[in-house]
């Protein structure tokens, strides 16, 4: 059974986890390289949960501990700390807005090899550091039947709170893993694997996502970038195609998570999802 805490002292170490706003600093959390990392709402731990995370501790308002009693079940024995509202805002510099958090272990990262093997459309997401941008193009990819996202070294962790909160969990359910090597080598790698790789990008030889022999390819790769800065030149030179969306009235791009899912959608291998 789990064991309710009352907190009386925001300063107790092991309310750290809640507490640190720097999340970089929980990628060591153990020692050698042993990482934790927050979920947040009741929806989001259950997903982490079935996805075989698991919880090292709860951070409840009161009334969630009566609302959502299974949840806290299904976390096992493990300590849930509790308090009004107003003290839970103090510890973690901001208003829980669904009442819940849950202190989780990270996994092993898989190496790229291992998830891109039986894969045949996935997101590359290139130096992408916004945090909500990453978490969104984790959700469109896990709705639209793409089957992994793997990033560059650069790219911001998408287990970090808002990233994991805009993906709505399914950070948890899509094999992702981080890529060794920075562009163009990437490119190749992916080459390699029996990828063709589609730079989403604007130039002279750009083609329309629309374009069939994009369906056509067995197994593909959507390569993403940067707001404003769009991908790396080098990057784009390694490509297989350079493509972008159709659009009207003068408008020459959209927020790289938007243009995400159009994408995603077009492009899945699948469309009877």
């Amino acid at each position: 059974m789990p064991e309710i805490i009352e907190i009386t002292d925001l300063d107790a170490e092991e309310l750290r986890p809640y507490a640190d706003t720097a999340e970089t600093r929980l990628l060591d959390y153990f020692g050698s390289g042993r990482g934790i990392f927050i979920a947040e709402s009741p929806k989001v731990i259950k997903t982490a949960l079935g996805s075989g995370y698991t919880p090292i501790s709860l951070l409840s308002e009161r009334k969630y501990i009566i609302k959502c009693p299974q949840l806290i079940e299904s976390c096992g024995n493990i300590p849930v700390y509790t308090a009004s509202s107003d003290v839970l805002s103090e510890l973690t510099g901001f208003k829980l807005t669904q009442g819940v958090l849950c202190a989780m272990k990270r996994k092993p990262l898989p190496s790229p090899d291992m998830i891109l093997r039986d894969a045949e459309r996935i997101a590359v997401l290139e130096d992408i550091t916004n945090q909500t941008n990453i978490g969104a193009v984790f959700r469109s990819a896990a709705a639209l039947g793409f089957d992994a996202v793997v990033l560059t070294p650069s790219c911001s962790d998408p287990l970090f709170r808002r990233s994991v909160r805009v993906s709505m969990g399914t950070v948890f359910q899509l094999p992702w893993t981080y890529l060794t090597k920075g562009s163009p080598d990437y490119v190749k790698k992916l080459r390699s694997l029996g990828f063709a790789s589609a730079a989403m990008a604007l130039r002279n030889d750009t083609v329309s996502i629309r374009d069939p022999r994009l369906q056509a390819e067995e197994k593909l790769a959507v390569i993403l970038g940067t707001e404003g800065e769009g991908l790396r030149e080098e990057t784009i030179n390694s490509c297989d195609y350079t493509i972008k969306i159709p659009m009207a009235n003068g408008v020459d791009s959209l927020n790289v998570a938007a243009a995400s899912a159009v994408a995603f959608w077009e492009l899945t291998k699948y469309c009877d999802i």
